[in-house]
């Protein structure tokens, strides 16, 4: 993979397909039309869900990134009045919704979307998606905790560490969504020993310690001064140890969505103040930016380059660089 290579870092860019050629390849084409939902355009979507086939980690990232750059297209309904029976074109239908609805904080027509939802299940009942769709849902419309964890164990029961399943978990139970933070480390704590070090969902524990960390921030005064503390003890200091020894190993890390949990590792290493520790990180990525977690307090693309050069000053220096 192009992620793990040791070629020098090349300029740091925000890529939603991340390592993903085949969705770079389909994204490019779609930029350059009008997005109007002509025939050419959907083919084009069907035809990269037909070839992922039953590969979900694939699958996922896929529809999740062409659902967002297309919510605001006619793409997806185009598509399902073309096949109004393609399990495809219902899940992706439902996640263009759900993109919209996470975006703008509610949804247009929920039954429909739960509606489209159960029909793909019907028609494709291995297919997680639909499952994980969901959960989106229940975030948006502040489902009971009984009802997401049925929805949970259909997610989990058709691919145990889906990645998405556990990151749209994580985010009905933030207190920034009107869960808690006792009920985010409850999770953590429930799903920590159960998850393979290298799994797709891997960084969902970092990912709730990152959140945490910036929550600590933008509520100011002493809080803020004091967020550092969070990565110098306890399990999250564990987490960020054994992230750091391992993620970034060629090879070590499979799933299409790496380039962003490693986005993660590395801003949680600098926020420790182990901006050298986070060099092997950097080179990993080469360049590669996602948006979250650095544009917290500025730009992406100018924050991520910044903590960089920290980085490699640290590690010329023989220091954490903090």
């Amino acid at each position: 993979m192009p992620l793990f290579s040791s070629r020098t870092s090349r300029r740091p860019r925000i890529n939603p397909a991340l390592d993903d050629a085949e969705l770079a390849r389909v994204l490019g084409k779609l930029s350059k039309r009008s997005g109007s939902g002509k025939s050419a355009d959907v083919t084009l979507v069907a035809s990269l869900l037909e070839e992922t086939g039953d590969h979900w980690d694939s699958r996922s990232h896929r529809v999740s990134v062409l659902a967002t750059a297309t919510a605001d297209t006619g793409i997806a309904a185009a598509w399902l009045d073309r096949e109004p029976n393609s399990a495809d074109a219902l899940v992706f239908h439902a996640w263009t919704g759900l993109a919209r609805g996470l975006r703008d904080g509610h949804l247009e027509d929920a039954g429909q979307l739960v509606s489209q939802c159960h029909r793909a299940a019907e028609l494709r009942p291995e297919d997680p998606l639909p499952w994980v769709a969901l959960l989106g849902v229940s975030r948006i419309e502040r489902y009971g905790q009984n009802d997401v964890n049925a929805i949970w164990r259909e997610a989990t029961g058709r691919d145990r560490w889906h990645r998405e399943a556990y990151f749209q978990m994580l985010a009905y139970l933030s207190p920034e969504e009107g869960g808690s933070s006792a009920s985010v480390l409850d999770f953590i704590d429930v799903v920590r020993t159960r998850i393979p070090a290298n799994a797709p969902c891997a960084a969902v524990e970092l990912t709730a310690a990152v959140r945490q960390y910036q929550g600590l921030l933008t509520q100011g005064g002493v809080r803020a001064m004091t967020a550092g503390q969070l990565w110098e003890g306890g399990q999250i200091a564990a987490a960020l140890e054994q992230a750091a020894a391992l993620w970034a190993k060629p090879g070590f890390f499979q799933h299409m969505a790496a380039p962003a949990d490693l986005n993660v590792l590395a801003y949680a290493l600098c926020a420790a103040g182990r901006a050298a520790d986070a060099h092997p990180v950097f080179q990993a990525l080469q360049g590669t930016v996602t948006p979250w977690p650095w544009n917290i307090d500025g730009p992406a693309l100018q924050r991520f380059e910044q903590h960089q050069s920290k980085s490699e000053r640290g590690r010329q220096g023989g220091i954490g660089g903090g």
